[in-house]
């Protein structure tokens, strides 16, 4: 047992000192200088720029379905992409532009209320884009009046 355990030691020395050839040696100049060229190339993305990102309905009375249509145009160097928009809250839907913004365009997202809650209600609304923070948010607000009994 002692002479196979010290087999394998000798083995693994050997096969440790055996590797000399220096990793620098097989580096190319002309891999190096691609690389940084690449590096250094500035990474583009699209902009979401938002004429409002907040819209307050105003007083409303509980019930009454509100929408909104929010517009903004894509400032950046590259398309836009919306992949998802979602609201805090059951009761605002929102629907936006499936097809890639090019630069330069104009895109809608539309946001619907039911009219829920009481008093002040404010909802957010998320969106999920290939912006460079990759979220943007928008926020709706309204004073709802209960129903009279």
């Amino acid at each position: 047992m002692k002479k196979g355990i010290y087999f394998l030691a000798v083995i693994a020395a050997v096969a440790f000192t055996s590797c000399k050839e220096d990793a620098a040696n097989k580096v190319k100049a002309e891999n190096v200088e691609e690389a940084a060229e690449r590096d250094a190339q500035e990474v583009v993305y699209p902009v979401m720029t938002f004429e409002e990102t907040e819209y307050d309905f105003g007083t409303i009375e509980q019930g009454t379905p509100q929408e909104h249509t929010f517009t903004f145009t894509n400032t950046g160097k590259a398309p836009l992409v919306i992949t998802n928009a979602s609201s805090s809250c059951g009761c605002t839907v929102p629907t936006y532009t499936k097809e890639p913004v090019a630069p330069g365009e104009t895109g809608e997202l539309l946001v619907k209320f039911n009219g829920s809650g009481q008093n002040q209600v404010t909802k957010t609304v998320n969106i999920t884009a290939n912006t460079e923070t990759g979220k943007e948010q928008l926020k709706i607000k309204a004073f709802v009046n209960p129903k009279q009994s």
